[in-house]
């Protein structure tokens, strides 16, 4: 499909004008961004208006969890810990139905795309087990929206006991047996399966990739570890894990290796230049230049991290140090909105408390390049996606500049991250096509797809409500596990001083 849109105020994020507005005309032929100039002359294809517009590149949602999208609002404010005791059954004998699978992940497009996400770092998991029928669904409905979507097969191939520290001193007996009935996945059998979903999802239509990601480096064998980082090399996929979201982790680290989590990955050959960490709060200054020189990137998930009280990721000394840094909403449990926009807005406030050299806090234009260029190279695709500029996919989104937030316009870059939150969002392209047109979604029903979910929910939440009447049970000894690790001061402060910034 061509399309030219004429006479719009475009920031196109590129290396010439940065996140300077300039009034030009932009022609998208096929999947790909043909011309940006004035006076485009129209030929065949559709002629938009764009005069009372702001075009900017489609954001991209660097880390997120679909498997959670039924819980919004679901639990009070509790570490990550405690958190994960209760969203994540482990008295589930078979997968949700699939059917129930795909609507929730089309519960989630439906935000992103409305609010401006065209391409999404879906890291998802099913309890007891994700295989290719229940990823089948995840792809199918990022497929049917017409999303961009990179999706996981989340694995963790130790036992849970085994991945957070001091585990025998708080965790009681009852619990212990309860969590350890879980077999772990092996090596082989995950990197068949990953196999499996390349042949099949990899590559398809253009916009649906596969990413291997071992779950964190506590929780996997160093085996896995090494292993989904040369599967990754080999298949030229994706590899994403998260990394010292809490001081539970960063303990955890010299607890299990004697040294941070950062280092144990570079020792096992696991940090590269494809691996996007999740979170990376807890990092030393040695833990920063070990992932600069190898060239990783980090998914900031601000809202998440204020949500569960993990902390406050270095976000300068992450851009000093030459990491590329991407935006993520973490799953809707643990932030309660798929919108990047409110991720954005945080990023740009809440590092201004961490410094008092108000010309280190993040400007307009980086928190703007994280939420484009940034998530791009979290997902591979910096040479793709996240710019406006000819030979790149057209992934643009379009915004009503007589919408409040822009009125009157002083500077577009500052009014995005500053007075934005996704509502002037008017129209959507992915790949070259309208996925939103004049604020409606144009592949699915959306009023169909939430009267489904309204109708279907219950059933899944049925078996979150059983699991939760267990798990209140023993929240009293995870918060002990939890309150004794956030009181290691002396350690703490030896393994990652001066961690927020």
């Amino acid at each position: 499909m061509d399309i030219l849109i004429k006479n719009t105020q475009v920031v196109a994020l590129d290396e010439t004008h940065g996140a300077r507005p300039f009034q030009a005309d932009i022609r998208v032929r096929g999947d790909r961004i043909a011309e940006i100039g004035q006076n485009l002359q129209p030929d065949e294809g559709s002629v938009i208006d764009g005069a009372r517009r702001l075009a900017i590149p489609g954001l991209v949602n660097a880390h997120f969890h679909s498997n959670q999208n039924f819980l919004r609002g679901r639990h009070r404010g509790r570490s990550l810990e405690g958190l994960i005791l209760y969203a994540y059954p482990q008295n589930l004998a078979e997968p949700l139905a699939v059917d129930l699978i795909y609507l929730r992940t089309l519960l989630g497009a439906i935000e992103a795309l409305k609010s401006g996400v065209t391409c999404v770092l879906d890291d998802c998991i099913e309890l007891p087990r994700q295989g290719l029928r229940e990823l089948s669904e995840v792809f199918r409905a990022y497929e049917d929206a017409g999303m961009r979507a990179n999706c996981s097969g989340r694995i963790i191939d130790k036992p849970y006991l085994e991945t957070i520290p001091y585990a025998d001193r708080f965790i009681p007996p009852e619990l212990r047996e309860i969590l350890q009935r879980r077999p772990a996945a092996s090596t082989e059998a995950y990197l068949s399966f990953a196999k499996d979903a390349v042949d099949r999802f990899h590559g398809r239509g253009g916009r649906l990739r596969f990413v291997v990601s071992p779950s964190g480096p506590q929780r996997c064998t160093e085996e896995l570890l090494a292993s989904a980082a040369r599967f990754a090399d080999e298949h030229d996929t994706g590899y994403t894990t998260h990394l010292l979201e809490t001081k539970v982790q960063l303990l955890a680290g010299l607890e299990f290796y004697g040294k941070s989590l950062v280092a144990h990955m570079d020792a096992v050959g696991a940090l590269t230049s494809r691996l996007a960490l999740a979170h990376a709060i807890w990092v030393s200054e040695e833990d920063i230049a070990l992932i600069a020189r190898a060239g990783s990137s980090i998914a900031h998930n601000p809202v998440c991290n204020l949500r569960l009280g993990s902390g406050i990721a270095p976000l300068r000394r992450l851009i000093d140090a030459g990491i590329s840094v991407g935006l993520g909403t973490d799953e809707v449990d643990a932030n309660d909105s798929g919108r990047l926009f409110d991720v954005m807005h945080l990023a740009g406030l809440i590092h201004n408390v961490t410094d008092p050299d108000y010309d280190r806090w993040p400007s307009a234009e980086e928190v703007l390049r994280a939420a484009t260029k940034g998530g791009a190279v979290c997902v591979g695709l910096q040479e793709e996606i996240g710019s406006l500029e000819p030979g790149m996919k057209a992934d643009i989104v379009l915004l009503d500049t007589d919408a409040p937030p822009f009125v009157p316009l002083n500077d577009p870059a500052r009014q995005l991250v500053y007075s934005e939150n996704g509502s002037s969002v008017t129209d959507v392209i992915v790949n070259g096509d309208f996925v939103v047109r004049d604020r409606a979604l144009t592949m699915i029903d959306e009023e169909e797809v939430i009267q489904e979910v309204r109708r279907r929910a219950p059933e899944a939440l049925a078996l979150y409500e059983k699991w939760e009447t267990v798990a209140a049970q023993y929240e009293p000894a995870m918060k002990a596990l939890h309150m004794y690790c956030a009181g290691q001061d002396t350690e703490l402060a030896k393994l990652a001083p001066g961690a927020a910034g």
